[in-house]
C-alpha cells in the first residue's frame, strides 16, 4: 500500500484552485479522500463534484502505471521499462534534429502543469532541443484577454483584484461565463453581490444557471459581443455618463476610441446582436448608476477571431466610466485552466520567457540567459502559436513532445489535428491517463498527479499557491521533472534540470526577477504560511529589507505602462470569420458542463461524474427543433465545413432559436471540436471556438463520416 500523509492541498482542476484537505482511507484502491478546508479564502470549504471526486483518478484502475512503447511488429503500445521508454524518446527527438534541424522538433505543454514544470519545459525546449516550436493549450484559454490586458494596462493578470472584492462592487457585467457550471464555488461571490444590493448583468446566448441569477440577461447572437460592448459605450457617451476626470487624469487615446464607438448606434447594434434597444439602455443605466462596477469576461467573447478587440471594447467601457484602477472597480478575466495564469508566465508560450518577459526583447533574453548560464544569442526566437504548431505537425514539425494536453479532443478542427498527429515521424506523450492523444503516441510516459507531487500553481487572481505531496506515487510512475532531467541527460545536458520542485522554483524566482510577473520575493514558506502570495512580489534589495507583501490589487495608483496611464484602443465591430448562409444556417457555440472538465481525459474516468454527464448533446430551441422535425433525445447530426458530429438533441427554450450549443468534453462521433473553426485572432492567435456556421439534420439521413476534414 502507498504511504499516505494527510495534507492541505488544492483541487487539480480549474483556476479557482479551491483549497481542500486529503485524509487517508486505508483502502489501497483509493488511499485518500477529500475533506473540506474552510481556511482557504477563495472557496471557504465549498467544492464542486469534480473536486470532491478528484482522488478517483489516482486509482490504478484508471491511470497509467508503467511506460508504453509502440511495438514495430504489432503496432500496439506495449509495456516497457523506463530506461527503454526514455531511450526511445531521446532517440526519436535526436534523430529528427539530426535529419531536419532543431525546429523540426515541437513541444506542446498544458495549462494544468505546475509553475515548476512549465518553467522547466520552456527551458528544456530552448536549451536541450534548441527549438523555437513550443506552445501550450492555454493559448486556447484566455490569450485574447491577455493580449487586450497588455495593450490597455501594460500587464496581464487575469483578475487585477481578489475575488473577495466582487461582492463589494455596485454592478458586475459578466460576459460569456457560466460560473454556476464552470466554477461553482465562485457563484457565491455573485450571490453575495446581490445580497449587498449590487446588480448583476449576464451576457450569454443561453439562459444558463448563471444567467438565471442575473438582474438583466442579455442574449446576443454568438460572435457579436464586440458590437454589444461598442453599443453600450455609444450610449454611455450619448447619455453623458463618461468619467471625464478619470479619462483626463489616467488614460490616453480616448478620442479615437470614442469615435469608433459612435459608429455603433443602438438600432444598428440591435440589428447585429438581436438585443432590443431598451435592454441596451437598461444595461447602461444599471452599470453607470452604481457607485462602482466590474466587467468580467470569459471564453465567450475571448474565443473568437476578434477576441482581443472584443475584450478591448469591454475594457474601453470600464475606462470611459472610470471603472478601472479603483477599489471595487475594474476589468478582469476569469481564467479557466488550473494553472492557466502561471502556465503562460514562465516560458511555455511561443513568444515568452520566464517572468512574462518577451522572447524578442534583448534585455529579457540577456537576463534569462544569465540565469541559465548560456549566451543570449543561443536562445531561439519566437515560434508558432498553439494551433499553428499543431497544424504544422507532419510537415515542418516532424516530432513532438507533449505534456499534459489532449488536442485530439480539445483543438479546433479536431479531425484535421488528429490527422496531423498521426502523420508525425515521432510522438511522445507524458500524461497521467491514456488520453485519446496518448493513444496515438510512439511512447507514453506515466507521470505523477497533483496529490503525488509538490509544486506551485497561480490561480485566476494571481495568487501563487503550493500543493504539497500527500501520496507516494506508484512504483512505475515518475514526475515530469524527473522525465525532463533524464531526457536532458540523454541528450547531453547533465546539469540545469533539477528534479526537486523547490530547487526549480528558486531558479524560476531568479529568472522572473524584475519581469512583469516577478516571483522573486515568493518562496515555499511564504506561500504555505500566507495561503498564497499575489504577484508581482519582488525580493528585497538587501538582507535587511522587509518582505514585499505581494500585490492583491493592481493599478490602484498607476497602470503598468511606461507613463502609468491606461490606453484606450480604438476598435470597430467586424463579422465572425464564418457567417451563416443557406447551406449552414445555424450558429454553433461550445462550452462546458458542470460534471466534466476540459477534454474530459480525467473526469471521464470518474463513475460519479459520468453518471451525471454521460455524453455529448446538442442543445437547440423548440422552434428550431420543430422546423427540423427533431424530438428531444433523438440523435441529430451537426455538420460544419470541417466535419460532422452526432449527439442526442436536448430541446430547451433557454437558447436562442438561431443557435445550437454543444459541450466539448467528449471524443468520437459527439466531438464538438470536429466542427469548430480554427480561424485565428490576429493578435492573440486564439481560435474561434465560440462561433461557426452549421446545419442540423436527422442522424439517420446523414453520411457516416464524422471525420470529413481528416
Amino acid at each position: 500500500m502507498s504511504d499516505v500523509i494527510a495534507a492541505p492541498t488544492h483541487c487539480p482542476y480549474c483556476a479557482l484552485q479551491c483549497g481542500m484537505s486529503l485524509r487517508p482511507t486505508g483502502r489501497p484502491e483509493l488511499p485518500v479522500e477529500v475533506v473540506e478546508r474552510s481556511d482557504f479564502p477563495v472557496n471557504r470549504g465549498a467544492l464542486c463534484g469534480k473536486g470532491r471526486t478528484a482522488p478517483a483518478v489516482l486509482s490504478s484502475r484508471v491511470r497509467l502505471t508503467e511506460p508504453l512503447v509502440r511495438c514495430p511488429d504489432t503496432g500496439r503500445l506495449e509495456p516497457a521499462t523506463w530506461e527503454e521508454a526514455l531511450a526511445a524518446v531521446a532517440d526519436g527527438l535526436r534523430r529528427t534534429r539530426a535529419d531536419h534541424g532543431p525546429d523540426a522538433v515541437g513541444v506542446f505543454g498544458g495549462g494544468g502543469l505546475t509553475n515548476e514544470k512549465a518553467y522547466l519545459l520552456g527551458k528544456f525546449a530552448r536549451l536541450v532541443l534548441a527549438t523555437s516550436q513550443i506552445d501550450y493549450n492555454g493559448r486556447f484559454c484566455m490569450s485574447s484577454a491577455a493580449a487586450a490586458h497588455n495593450r490597455a494596462f501594460g500587464l496581464d493578470r487575469g483578475l487585477p483584484f481578489p475575488l473577495e472584492d466582487i461582492p463589494h462592487t455596485g454592478c458586475v457585467i459578466l460576459v460569456g461565463s457560466n460560473l454556476a457550471e464552470t466554477m461553482p464555488p465562485a457563484l457565491r461571490y455573485l450571490t453575495e453581490l446581490k445580497a449587498n444590493g449590487g446588480k448583476l448583468i449576464v451576457v450569454d446566448p443561453r439562459r444558463t444557471r448563471t444567467a438565471e441569477q442575473a438582474n438583466l440577461h442579455l442574449a446576443p447572437r454568438p460572435g457579436t459581443d464586440l458590437a454589444l460592448a461598442l453599443g453600450l459605450l455609444h450610449l454611455v457617451v450619448a447619455e453623458g455618463r463618461t468619467d471625464e476626470e478619470f479619462i483626463a487624469a489616467r488614460t490616453d487615446g480616448w478620442e479615437a476610441a470614442r469615435a469608433g464607438a459612435m459608429a455603433h448606434w443602438p438600432e444598428h447594434v440591435e440589428r447585429i446582436t438581436g438585443i432590443p434597444v431598451p435592454e441596451l439602455r437598461e444595461a447602461v443605466k444599471m452599470f453607470c448608476d452604481a457607485p462602482s462596477g466590474m466587467v468580467l469576461t470569459a471564453r465567450g467573447p475571448e474565443q473568437q477571431s476578434k477576441g482581443t478587440d472584443t475584450v478591448g471594447a469591454w475594457i474601453n467601457l470600464c475606462l470611459a466610466t472610470g471603472r478601472a484602477g479603483r477599489l471595487y472597480s475594474g476589468y478582469g478575466c476569469l481564467t479557466g485552466q488550473g494553472n492557466g495564469q502561471g502556465g503562460r508566465e514562465h516560458g511555455q508560450k511561443a513568444d515568452q520567457l520566464p517572468g512574462y518577459r518577451k522572447l524578442d526583447d534583448p534585455a529579457a533574453r540577456a537576463h534569462v540567459a544569465g540565469v541559465w548560464g548560456v549566451a543570449p544569442d543561443s536562445l531561439p526566437g519566437p515560434g508558432r502559436s498553439a494551433y499553428e504548431l499543431l497544424d504544422a505537425l507532419g510537415g515542418e514539425v516532424r516530432s513532438l513532445l507533449l505534456m499534459g494536453s489532449n488536442p485530439v479532443v480539445s483543438a479546433p478542427r479536431a479531425a484535421h489535428i488528429e490527422g496531423r498527429l498521426r502523420s508525425l515521424d515521432f510522438l511522445a506523450v507524458a500524461d497521467v491517463v491514456l488520453s485519446e492523444t496518448a493513444e496515438l503516441a510512439d511512447v507514453v510516459l506515466p507521470v505523477t498527479q497533483w496529490a503525488e507531487e509538490t509544486g506551485t500553481t497561480t490561480n485566476l487572481e494571481g495568487r501563487v499557491l503550493l500543493r504539497r505531496q500527500a501520496l507516494t506515487p506508484p512504483a512505475g510512475v515518475r514526475s515530469d521533472l524527473q522525465v525532463m532531467n533524464a531526457l536532458a541527460s540523454l541528450l547531453g545536458w547533465e546539469k540545469g534540470f533539477p528534479t526537486d520542485p523547490e530547487e526549480v522554483f528558486d531558479e524560476l524566482r531568479r529568472a522572473s526577477a524584475g519581469g512583469p510577473a516577478d516571483y522573486s520575493g515568493i518562496d515555499y514558506r511564504r506561500v504555505q504560511e500566507e495561503n498564497g502570495v499575489f504577484w508581482p512580489c519582488p525580493a528585497g534589495t538587501d538582507d535587511s529589507a522587509a518582505e514585499h507583501p505581494g500585490t492583491p490589487r493592481l493599478f490602484l495608483d498607476r497602470f503598468a505602462t511606461a507613463d502609468g496611464r491606461a490606453r484606450f484602443v480604438p476598435v470597430v465591430h467586424r463579422a465572425a470569420a464564418e457567417e451563416t448562409d443557406a447551406d449552414y444556417p445555424v450558429v454553433l457555440t461550445t462550452g462546458r458542463v458542470v460534471s466534466q472538465y476540459q477534454s474530459g481525459a480525467q473526469t471521464r474516468r470518474v463513475d460519479e461524474l459520468n453518471a451525471a454527464a454521460p455524453g455529448s448533446f446538442v442543445e437547440l430551441h423548440p422552434r428550431l427543433a420543430e422546423r427540423l422535425g427533431v424530438a428531444d433525445g433523438e440523435r441529430v447530426a451537426v455538420v460544419s465545413r470541417r466535419g460532422r458530429s452526432v449527439a442526442p438533441a436536448r430541446i430547451t427554450a433557454a437558447i436562442r432559436p438561431d443557435t445550437v450549443f454543444m459541450p466539448f468534453h467528449w471524443p468520437g462521433e459527439g466531438r464538438a471540436n470536429t466542427l469548430t473553426n480554427p480561424a485565428l485572432d490576429p493578435v492573440s492567435r486564439m481560435p474561434e471556438f465560440k462561433v461557426c456556421a452549421v446545419r442540423l439534420e436527422p442522424a439517420a439521413e446523414s453520411p457516416a463520416d464524422s471525420a470529413a476534414d481528416a
